[in-house]
């Protein structure tokens, strides 16, 4: 989409004090630690780029808060890769580079803010190659430390920590099947059928390369079969998230141009975790 129709989308540039305001009215305020999820082009032509958004937050959350943004690993190696010629298999492990969490890229999958917000002066990132987060801000160091190896959206993984804190969770124009802290719900969970990977990437331990094997749920494919619980065509988060809204928990507006929706990430805990335990215990 072109510069011209981004703005006519979004009745002129959305400006940092623009969106200062759209996001003060959605509900964010000093002192909120917000795990923040964005699709740049649903808000419009944003004069400055990611920098605008990223000051817009930080203005927001002021000095007390904290930013927060899920990462991965683009350039991780493929989990399959054990299954690769044995020849293939050598040549990776040989020269595959560690994951470096001041280096290596987040995930194009999951838009220009994570990338963005990696570089901020005083980001910490974690040290999970895989299920990597970043943060920026007051409590940006005890979010991100100790990321635990196996189980990385689970107990003591930063989506647990945001929501011991009482954090909050916006979509800003990103879809509500984005929802990455329900992974969080499906790690706690306790329902049959729960769906494993495990995996083997390199890592840096003092200065060292070595593989490391790690386990955590399926956060790439699903984490259960949700066939016989959500329509079929739709994304068990939206389903979630939209059954939430229907229940009070989240509330919407727009942010510039963009349908937008926070929710207090205890509240959605709250939520989904029965949710997914009752849903799935009595699917036919």
């Amino acid at each position: 989409m072109d510069e011209l129709e981004l703005l006519k989308r979004s009745d002129g540039p959305v400006t940092r004090s623009r969106l200062r305001r759209d996001l003060s009215a959605l509900g964010l305020s000093d002192g909120d630690t917000v795990m923040f999820h964005t699709q740049m082009s649903a808000i419009g032509y944003v004069a400055g780029g990611t920098s605008t958004v990223i000051n817009a937050l930080l203005d927001v959350v002021g000095e007390r808060g904290t930013l927060m943004v899920t990462c991965g690993w683009n350039d991780a190696p493929p989990y399959d890769f054990t299954d690769w010629p044995a020849a293939w298999q050598d040549a990776l492990r040989a020269e595959h580079p560690a994951y470096d969490p001041d280096l290596s890229e987040a995930d194009h999958n999951n838009g220009r803010l994570p990338e963005a917000l990696r570089h901020w002066p005083g980001a910490v990132r974690s040290r999970h190659p895989d299920a990597s987060f970043a943060a920026v801000g007051a409590a940006a160091a005890e979010l991100m430390s100790d990321h635990p190896w196996d189980d990385p959206h689970g107990p003591d993984s930063p989506l647990a920590r945001l929501v011991a804190r009482g954090g909050r969770v916006l979509l800003l124009g990103a879809p509500l099947d984005s929802l990455t802290i329900l992974h969080h719900a499906e790690a706690l969970a306790d329902a049959p059928g729960k769906r494993f990977v495990e995996y083997e990437q390199p890592i840096l331990v003092d200065g060292e390369r070595v593989w490391r094997r790690f386990r955590d749920i399926d956060s790439e494919d699903a984490a259960f079969d949700y066939s016989s619980v959500v329509p079929e065509g739709t994304w068990p988060f939206e389903v979630i998230a939209r059954e939430m809204l229907g229940a009070g928990v989240g509330s919407g507006g727009l942010v510039g141009a963009a349908q937008s929706y926070v929710f207090d990430a205890p509240a959605l805990m709250a939520f989904a975790v029965p949710w997914l335990e009752t849903r799935l215990r009595l699917k036919p």
